[in-house]
Order: structure tokens, then C-alpha cells, then sequence
């Protein structure tokens, strides 16, 4: 973590708010810290982009703008300030989310060889991986597709060197130390070992992601018949 976080323009109407260059839960807690103290900011700020250890920040460059100080300069005057007042800020909630899975043989195309890699067996890589509350870090690749970590070590595996082309949308996968769920049917190169029913992306809901960042996410087993009966929408 950099003693001090560095500020950087992000060309002519973005900058970045530089935490650290590593993936660590004490970063992104400052990362969302400041992003919870920027969601009632003023009409100049555009907009707001949580990642792993860094803030993407959208700005009105005319709003800004100062005979005597360039709109960058001006809006990073702004935001030191709010970094030293951290402390004082109000936590944003973290919001708490189960989410079915089911990790039989149909869902679950990498489930068995995952296991025998690991010498375990598929009950064991099952409850290791639904006993840990996992942060959703940043939202990207897709939309709604949310990278969350951290799993338990023993679950930790590479990429698939071959990706699949189509991996079906609820599909949930793991990659490095990270898991994460499809919300589209797409090509993708994470290991499957499950899928739910829940919808993670609807374009025509009010709000159509379903998860954000800092959320608590865990995830619990159902059967094929809980998976075929379920609305598709958590209670």
C-alpha cells in the first residue's frame, strides 16, 4: 500500500486515485472509503469507478474550469482534501448477498478435474468454496460480471490455457485466487465449477446490475430441481 495514494490524470476529463498496485482487502477498503464519500459530491463529478486498488473518476472539465488552475489540479485539491478527512467519513453499508449454486455434473464441466488436481474430493472443493464471504472488488468484462476474492488457497488455480468459446450466463468460475459469475452467455477461460439461477445482469430493470462493488457475496448448494424451480430473482 503507497503511504500516500497518487493522483493522475486519466486524459482530458478522468483521473485515478492510486491505492497500491497490489490486490489486498486493507486497499480496497480505503478505495471504497472515498468512494462512499464521493456519492453525494458535487455536479462536477461525472462519475465514479471502484477497481481493485484505485478510483476512476469522470469530471465536467467546463464545471471545473478556473482562469487560475487547470480542472485537474482544481478537482485534485478536492479530493486531497476528502483523503485527509477519511477518517471522519461514513462507511458505506456493506451490503450482504447469498446466492445459489448448483454444482452438478451438467453446471459444473471442470468440477471433477479441478478436485482430483487439488486431491480432493468434489463434497471437500464444494464446502471450501461456499465457507467463504467473498468482496466483490470492481465490476468489468462484462456487464455485471463481478470479480470477487479472495478463495480459500486450496482452490487457487490458472486460467484454462484453452477458453471456451461459449460459457452459459450463471456459470461460476474460478481463476487465480479470484471467482466470478457469468451474467452473459460468453466466451470465457475461468474454471466452471457450479452455476446459479439468479439473473446477475437485466438491462431493463431500473437497476440492472445486480451485484456492486464492496459487497459480501456467499454462495450456497442446490439441487437441479431447486435450480429448475428458481424465480431467476433473489428473495
Amino acid at each position: 500500500m503507497l503511504s500516500q495514494p497518487i493522483i493522475v490524470p486519466l486524459g482530458d476529463g478522468a483521473l485515478v486515485v492510486q491505492f497500491s498496485n497490489s490486490i489486498d482487502d486493507a486497499v480496497h477498503d480505503r478505495v471504497m472509503q472515498l468512494y462512499g464519500q464521493l456519492q453525494n459530491a458535487p455536479a462536477f463529478i461525472k462519475d465514479v469507478v471502484p477497481a481493485y486498488c484505485s478510483l476512476t473518476i469522470h469530471y465536467d472539465v467546463v464545471a471545473l474550469y478556473d482562469e487560475k488552475i487547470a480542472a485537474f489540479e482544481n478537482l485534485k485539491r478536492f479530493l486531497q482534501t476528502l483523503l485527509q478527512n477519511g477518517d471522519c467519513a461514513t462507511p458505506l453499508e456493506q451490503r450482504a448477498i447469498r446466492i445459489p449454486v448448483c454444482f452438478a455434473a451438467a453446471f459444473a464441466p471442470d468440477l471433477e478435474s479441478l478436485a482430483r488436481e487439488k486431491n480432493l474430493s468434489v463434497v471437500d472443493l464444494v464446502q471450501f468454496f461456499t465457507a467463504t464471504a467473498y468482496t466483490v472488488y470492481t465490476i468489468g468484462f462484462l456487464p455485471g460480471f463481478a470479480y470477487m476474492g479472495k478463495v480459500d488457497s486450496r482452490l487457487v488455480t490458472p486460467r484454462k490455457n484453452n477458453p471456451r468459446q461459449n460459457v452459459a450466463a450463471g456459470s461460476v468460475g474460478i481463476a487465480g485466487e479470484q471467482t466470478g459469475i457469468y451474467p452473459l452467455n460468453s466466451p470465457g477461460g475461468w474454471n466452471i465449477i457450479g452455476r446459479t439461477p439468479v439473473t446477475l445482469f437485466n438491462k431493463t430493470e431500473k437497476n440492472p446490475v445486480l451485484l456492486r462493488p464492496g459487497d459480501s457475496v456467499t454462495f450456497y448448494p442446490i439441487t437441479e430441481n431447486e435450480f429448475a424451480d428458481h424465480p431467476g430473482r433473489l428473495a
